[in-house]
């Protein structure tokens, strides 16, 4: 829950934006009206205290112009959109470090039917489209207050050849479970080994409570579920002392959760940072004992000449084998989509 929700005057004029506010007030959470459609008053006097700040805030805007031209996001999907952008979690590896400007104070977007109706313009006829709309922010943490992830469900459940894709680090799936969405929005958790979520995954659900949300997503509703397709994301995959022993018992827990051939696919993506997000993550979190020491990485780069730090080759395919070795023993019917 949000200490306080800042609302700007073009929210007031959207029909979204009422309901929204609807419902934040149904929270009994204090409401400031803004003069103007801008945000102010989120920095401290450090890095650290902004950061609690704007964590502790959420603001109802407007999405800009600039969201209606979507940018692809490959592995992920075909085109990313946005429903908001920040996160209510304090993941201390948090990928969004470096990739927002400004404070990272969590921006709903009131004007979401505008959104949504810009997607179908990227859809390719007669040909699956997917669309990813966890870029910039965690959509279920946020659900109680917005209603929004829901709305994208529906939307999803009507078209032919669109297909949204969601991940979250948070459990409270019961709003989502009798939605109309006609196998077209595949539900994604995030998690972790135990020494990795219980250290570095602040303010989420427990592992063993986000399993719990995919196993009711993926049930059929006869038995009570929501009948998804559904995705596990194993992410940010750390080479912490002793991994294998912790990353087989997560994969236990998996197995216990996911008890029932469904329709599965799975995310692998190891740990790497970039020097800006390196710099945001230890103004954010000074005390944090991540990982984030260079001279043991090797250094990758993209095409548009940045720079990322990724384990060695050694780690890597040391990794790789033993994951899609446990995917393979033990869920030799999951679709495993890409490790990066």
């Amino acid at each position: 829950m949000p200490e306080r929700v800042l609302v700007t005057p073009a929210v007031l004029e959207e029909p979204w934006g009422q309901q929204i506010l609807q419902r934040v007030r149904s929270f009994d959470l204090p409401i400031e009206e803004l003069p103007r459609n801008r945000l102010t008053g989120l920095r401290g006097e450090t890095e650290r205290q902004t950061y609690d700040i704007s964590k502790r805030t959420l603001a109802l805007v407007t999405a800009p112009p600039s969201q209606f031209k979507l940018s692809p996001i490959p592995p992920s999907a075909d085109w990313q959109f946005h429903l908001a952008e920040g996160c209510p979690a304090h993941c201390q590896y948090c990928y969004l470090a470096g990739s927002l400007q400004g404070p990272p104070v969590i921006r709903v977007y009131a004007n979401l039917p505008a959104i949504l109706a810009n997607l179908g313009a990227y859809e390719r006829p007669q040909e699956q489209t997917s669309f990813e709309v966890s870029c910039y922010t965690d959509p279920l943490g946020i659900e109680h207050l917005t209603g929004s992830l829901a709305e994208c469900i529906r939307y999803f459940g009507t078209r032919e050849d669109g297909y949204l894709r969601w991940v979250s680090k948070f459990d409270h799936v019961e709003d989502l479970l009798d939605l109309p969405h006609n196998g077209h929005t595949r539900c994604r958790i995030s998690v972790n080994a135990a020494p990795v979520s219980q250290r570095f995954e602040g303010g989420t659900a427990s592992v063993a409570s986000r399993l719990q949300a995919l196993r009711r997503l993926a049930l059929p509703p006869e038995q009570g579920g929501g009948g998804y397709p559904v995705g596990l994301v194993i992410a940010p995959i750390m080479a912490i002392d002793d991994w294998q022993t912790h990353y087989s018992a997560l994969f236990d827990q998996i197995e216990a959760a996911l008890d029932f051939d469904c329709d599965l696919t799975v995310e692998l993506i190891s740990h790497r940072f970039t020097p800006g997000s390196k710099e945001v993550l230890e103004g954010w979190y000074p005390y944090s004992q991540l990982d984030m020491d260079e001279s043991t990485r090797s250094i990758k780069r993209n095409k548009f000449g940045g720079l990322k730090y990724v384990y060695d080759t050694d780690t890597m395919k040391q990794l790789r084998q033993f994951f899609e070795q446990q995917l393979g023993d033990r869920f030799p019917y999951a679709q495993l989509l890409y490790w990066t």
